[in-house]
């Protein structure tokens, strides 16, 4: 009979505030079971508020299942829960601070039991999948330029330099329902998957990420690394944005 060799995480998170914010509105999250970035935003540091209620949320959730099976969970529902409670927290918030009105975050979020996870998404932060040399985007950002390209009126070219492509038709907002995308999937050893703030990816272009992600899969980057290599290259880019990287490689356990 065969033998399944277990899996599991080898994980870093890192933040920076870049070349051009006053302050970071970016939250971060990583345990072996939780991954987690939120991208905040509103004025007076409200989205520094919103995206550390989001995560909050989501680590009340790992905290929770810390001492469960997971296989009888049902890791989307978990996360779809989770990211439901944030929206709820941030109607408290505002409720108690009008100052804050008009505070919200993106979520992108990796429930696992590995091999399986979970991945909720709502926002423009992203998720990467490296898988056998192929770099794949896993989520689809919920802006309005994304939205034009789908609908064919806009060239993915285009978008990419588009002056109004930060703007959001969906996040994690006060007084709004939650909608995030609830994706599940089955990991492969090897695979390195990236979580990361749009203050990445409107610098770093995706060949650039797959070279420092497959930097990992042969051993001469740690996930630390890479994390830092990335952040590295946003700011040598300009730093315009807040940038944030939570990155997992999936290996077999020893």
């Amino acid at each position: 009979m065969t033998h399944h060799q277990a899996l599991t995480l080898r994980y870093a998170a890192a933040s920076d505030v870049g070349r051009h914010r006053g302050g970071n509105e970016d939250s971060a999250y990583a345990t072996v079971r939780l991954l987690a970035v939120a991208d905040g935003m509103g004025g007076h540091a409200a989205g520094e508020v919103a995206s550390a209620e989001a995560v909050t949320a989501l680590e009340e959730l790992d905290t929770r299942l810390a001492d469960e099976d997971l296989g009888d969970v049902h890791l989307g529902e978990e996360l779809a829960e989770a990211i439901g409670v944030a929206a709820s927290r941030l109607d408290e918030r505002v409720a108690d601070d009008p100052a804050l009105t008009g505070m919200g975050t993106t979520v992108t979020a990796m429930l696992w039991d590995c091999p399986r996870f979970a991945l909720g998404h709502i926002g423009d932060s992203r998720c990467y999948q490296l898988r056998g040399g192929t770099l794949t985007q896993l989520t689809h950002d919920h802006t309005m330029v994304q939205a034009l390209v789908d609908q064919g009126r806009l060239t993915p070219e285009l978008a990419e330099r588009h002056p109004s492509r930060s703007v959001l038709v969906r996040a994690l907002l006060a007084g709004v329902p939650a909608e995030p995308d609830i994706s599940e999937h089955t990991a492969e050893a090897d695979d390195v998957y990236l979580l990361c703030s749009d203050g990445l990816t409107d610098v770093v272009k995706p060949p650039e990420i797959q070279r420092v992600l497959a930097d990992v899969v042969t051993g001469a980057a740690s996930p630390d690394d890479a994390v830092r290599s990335l952040i590295g290259l946003a700011n040598d880019g300009g730093g315009p944005d807040n940038i944030t990287c939570v990155l997992a490689h999936v290996i077999e356990e020893d």
